[in-house]
């Protein structure tokens, strides 16, 4: 039995066939892998700019952070706002400069001119691996909202997913990155849109409207976001700052599918630009995911209500779907005719978008980065095939990551941490130490490594993991580094912060 009508299958199917025709358009413009991976280097800043953020922020955030507001606090929320407050910055000021100087199509590119070629290998490795479960994660997603949305069983909430994943496999082989960016921009604008109706709707069914949503949350503390105790299993300003700070940092510098949008620009004016949109995108849209959260919190708690586990609210914390709170709340409170299928397609829109951003991404840096002296020369024909199999892959994982369950968006804030911290404390290392030097960085990775089991044994919150694998790999590669003999002068200081100032 579903809850769509007529009306919602419309607006899903017209969706599904736009990002089709996308698809066959751009491929016509893809002649070689400089077009297939980089759009010829010629992109415009405001697609690129709404894919950064829909890239970052997707399917996961959907099911993910009106849930993580309505059952928890705003913490998460400061963690996210420093992308546009702390690391947006950086980006500019000193990363951006060191792509355009270099050239580079591969940021690990940066890794192997600074250290050496395995350890560009092992920072690839681990982005791969990231990116597998990140998409994985994405697919599982959609998932457990189709699941709730449609009634589905287990098994064919597995074929859903397969479904959908080999659907945006199919549109990136064909597309290339113009495809990615194109759908991904218009994912970031249907995915806002849908959220901004359902925020009016839903406070539409409060008694007392804002009034009303400010009260309670503040008597239930729904706005913390500066607790000051400090630990490592509970959420606080410190590790809301580290959360921010190591892994979004991390996915806008050190990651492939980030530093290939940037690089697919004509100069460094044009990327700062693009930084400027996904800034405004991640405070506005993920600030009224949040506010959702809250509305959907106060909708089940009303003014003198103590009660945190009844109805809706206590039903999808007791069965472990928080997750599924949104899409059903929009069910059996907002009967509007399309605003389901609006919901999904943008569901679909963020999901798909995601998934082919990093199959292309992740076949992109399989022929830079692992090919030697190839780069950018394969056939054009291997490089969609390699699309293929990586889609395939994440497709059959987000089916295995369905069945083992667990709410999305903290499983994959760890994951983050892990494999993203790793190559941040090794990139970081190499920007501002003279001294450093390829040993000595592969055993700061290690130590990243170390500590991120660390994380797991003192069962450190998500918000800690990026920390826990980042700072050790900068400061055990950096002592260790005088262990092992001092690189060339001459070679490094083209690598350092300061040269890429002048």
């Amino acid at each position: 039995m579903t809850s769509l009508g007529f009306v919602d299958w419309l607006i899903c199917g017209g969706y599904l066939i736009v990002v089709l025709l996308l698809g066959l358009y751009f491929s016509r413009e893809q002649h070689s892998n400089e077009d297939f991976f980089v759009g010829g280097r010629t992109m415009h800043w405001l697609p690129i700019g709404l894919s950064l953020f829909a890239g970052t922020f997707s399917s996961l955030s959907f099911v993910g952070l009106p849930a993580d507001a309505a059952y928890e606090d705003y913490h998460l929320l400061l963690g996210i706002l420093c992308i546009p407050l702390i690391v947006t910055p950086i980006i500019w000021f000193f990363f951006l400069p060191l792509f355009f100087r270099h050239h580079l199509t591969s940021v690990y590119e940066y890794i192997e001119w600074r250290f050496d070629r395995r350890l560009r290998l092992a920072a690839s490795l681990l982005f791969l691996l990231y990116n597998i479960g990140w998409m994985g994660n994405l697919l599982r997603a959609v998932g457990v909202i189709m699941q709730a949305v449609l009634e589905l069983s287990d098994s064919e909430t597995a074929w859903l997913l397969v479904g959908v994943g080999l659907f945006a496999t199919f549109y990136t082989a064909l597309g290339g990155v113009k495809a990615v960016v194109w759908t991904d921009a218009l994912q970031a604008v249907s995915l806002g849109g849908g959220m901004l109706v359902v925020l009016l709707l839903a406070v539409d069914k409060i008694e007392g409207g804002w009034n009303t949503i400010i009260e309670v949350g503040q008597a239930h503390g729904k706005f913390d976001m500066f607790h000051t105790k400090f630990d490592f299993q509970h959420p606080n300003v410190y590790a809301a700052l580290a959360f921010g700070v190591f892994v979004y940092l991390a996915s806008h510098s050190v990651h492939f599918t980030a530093v290939q949008r940037y690089v697919s620009m004509p100069d460094i004016k044009a990327a700062r630009k693009s930084l400027l949109v996904n800034g405004a995108m991640v405070g506005g849209v993920c600030g009224l995911f949040f506010v959702v959260g809250t509305v959907l919190f106060v909708f089940h708690h009303p003014p003198g209500d103590v009660a945190v586990s009844s109805g809706l609210f206590g039903e999808m914390a007791a069965a472990g779907t928080k997750d599924q709170l949104l899409p059903r709340f929009v069910m059996r409170e907002l009967p509007v005719t399309g605003l389901m299928g609006l919901l999904l397609a943008g569901l679909f829109a963020a999901a798909m978008s995601s998934i082919d951003s990093g199959i292309n991404s992740m076949t992109a840096s399989i022929v830079c980065d692992w090919l030697p002296n190839k780069e950018m020369q394969i056939n054009l024909r291997l490089s969609r095939i390699l699309c293929l199999v990586f889609g395939v892959i994440a497709s059959a994982l987000s089916v295995v990551i369905f069945y083992f369950g667990g709410q999305v968006f903290p499983l994959i804030m760890k994951i983050a941490g892990l494999f993203l911290g790793g190559i941040l404390g090794v990139f970081v290392l190499g920007m501002l130490s003279r001294r450093a030097n390829a040993p000595g960085a592969t055993i700061g990775l290690l130590a990243g490594a170390l500590g991120g089991a660390v994380a797991f044994q003192i069962e450190a919150s998500s918000f800690w993991f990026g920390a826990f694998t980042s700072v050790p790999t900068f400061i055990v590669g950096w002592l260790a580094s005088f262990a092992f003999p001092a690189p060339d002068p001459t070679q490094v200081e083209r690598m350092l912060v300061r040269s890429w100032r002048e």
